[in-house]
Order: structure tokens, then sequence, then C-alpha cells
């Protein structure tokens, strides 16, 4: 798993490739965190299996409890508008992980440094 890590404002960042595998395994991902003393992962959208977008399987909640437990921010960045228009509560549940400090979705690494500041 190549991932990129840097500064912004003052925050350390693990940034994982648009390109890749979809995520199977949180645990991996933390450890790969920890290695880079990062204290936010930025995940793009791509990444993500389609399960996490539908709340009720459970996956979304799975992965960000892991990050919760272990102290580590978490951003998914890219365009999810289409999964928000086809489900109200996924459209709950981002407007309230934006309004928190341990999970946002946001468009894009830019969006991320402003949320940062």
């Amino acid at each position: 798993m190549t991932a990129q890590t840097f500064e912004l404002n003052g925050v350390r960042v693990l940034e994982l490739p648009a390109e890749g595998p979809r995520l199977r395994e949180a645990l991996d991902l933390i450890s790969l965190a920890s290695e880079h003393q990062a204290d936010l992962v930025a995940i793009p959208v791509g990444r993500l299996d389609e399960a996490f977008f539908k709340l009720a399987s459970g996956v979304a909640g799975e992965l960000v409890q892991k990050f919760v437990n272990y102290r580590l921010r978490l951003a998914i960045l890219g365009d999810i508008s289409a999964q928000v228009a086809e489900s109200n509560a996924l459209r709950g549940f981002v407007i309230e992980a934006n309004r928190g400090h341990q999970l946002w979705f946001l468009e894009d690494r830019e969006a991320l440094a402003a949320r940062l500041r």
C-alpha cells in the first residue's frame, strides 16, 4: 500500500493514492498511519467498497469506530453526491460527521487544508 505523508497546517496526513485496491481492513491502514506518525488518514472515495455507503451494512460504522479507538482522524476525499442522493441516512451521517472533528467527507486535498486551518 503506497501512501504519501505530508503536513497540512500542522497536521501530519497520510493520504492513500487514488489508484489501488478497495480497502478491506482498517487495521492495516491504522498500522501504516502509526508507522508514519500520522494524525489523520485521507482516503480517496474510489478506494472504499460500495458497502461503506450503505449504512445498514455496518462497514462505515466499523471502519470509523476503529479509527476512533486508535485516536486517528479520517477524511474521505472525493465526490459522494451520487451516494448521498440515494440515501437520506447517508446524507444525515455525512452532515453530522462534517460537524465534528473525527470524520470528514470533503471534495479534495484543498478542502482538507481549509478544514484544518
